[in-house]
């Protein structure tokens, strides 16, 4: 695996395949970010192309400050929410209870995604049901493993900001999890 200052230099010096190293190394990555804020599908693919290209074109502003794939993580949310804004769809820093009762989709029950085998995809479902900031922390923290430097580099708050937000996805998905299963040891 080539370093990530080897990397940008090459791209920098006109290297396609090293563009799609990059892509290929970073792909999960911003998929995770922009499918936190984003649900449709197309609207996904197209959005992960928009970072993609938006990273190359200020690849050569990147100092080295932190991490790559920290950089990139930022792009690609920071993209995810602007397109939420630019289509005028409520964005808060504090959620309104409505945000906090979502239900499931009726063909989906918990019985339903409770067996042990769909236990994962039950989960994954109430952390969607999350406002954007909470599970978009709650993923970078638990899924991506990100410190909360990185976390609060991509977000643009604080640590201690980033520290609440997790504390409250986590007490918010385990209260869904009390709500739909009736059981508090899960968590």
């Amino acid at each position: 695996m080539i370093d990530d200052r080897a990397l940008v230099r090459r791209i920098l010096e006109g290297d396609m395949y090293a563009f799609s190293l990059l892509i290929n190394q970073n792909q999960k990555l911003v998929e995770h970010m922009i499918g936190r804020v984003v649900k449709g599908q197309e609207e996904k693919e197209e959005l992960c192309q928009d970072v993609f290209l938006k990273v190359h074109e200020k690849l050569g502003e990147f100092s080295f400050q932190s991490k790559l794939s920290t950089w990139i993580a930022t792009i690609a949310y920071r993209h995810a929410i602007n397109h939420l804004r630019k289509r005028k769809m409520l964005y808060s820093d504090i959620p309104n209870e409505e945000d906090f009762t979502s239900t499931f989709v009726e063909s989906e029950t918990p019985e339903s995604l409770t067996s042990e085998k769909d236990l994962d995809a039950f989960i994954f479902k109430l952390i969607d049901e999350l406002p954007a900031q909470y599970k978009t922390v709650l993923m970078l923290y638990h899924v991506e493993e990100m410190a909360y430097s990185e976390i609060s580099e991509i977000m643009s708050m604080p640590d201690g900001t980033v520290k609440n937000y997790l504390f409250r996805a986590r007490n918010l998905l385990k209260e869904k999890v009390k709500k739909y299963l009736g059981k508090e040891e899960l968590l």
